[in-house]
């Protein structure tokens, strides 16, 4: 199926569909993460874990940025 052909065919889609095709495409920009990445994400949620107060806010840790990062 071409991409003109795709295009045309969108609007026939149910909204759950268009959803489920936009998360898809999505996903293939993303490549998995390797094995250190991933090593590296589960030490720092055990982390959390661990000690939940050592997190910060979204917002703290966006002012923290501005501040470093005019």
């Amino acid at each position: 199926m071409s991409f003109n052909e795709v295009l045309h065919e969108l609007p026939g889609l149910t909204f759950e569909q268009r959803q489920l095709l936009i998360r898809r495409a999505v996903e293939l920009d993303y490549l998995p993460l390797s094995e250190a990445d991933e090593a590296l994400v589960e030490f720092r949620l055990a982390a959390l874990r661990d000690a939940p107060a050592s997190a910060v806010s979204l917002e703290t840790m966006k002012a923290r940025l501005r501040s470093r990062f005019p």
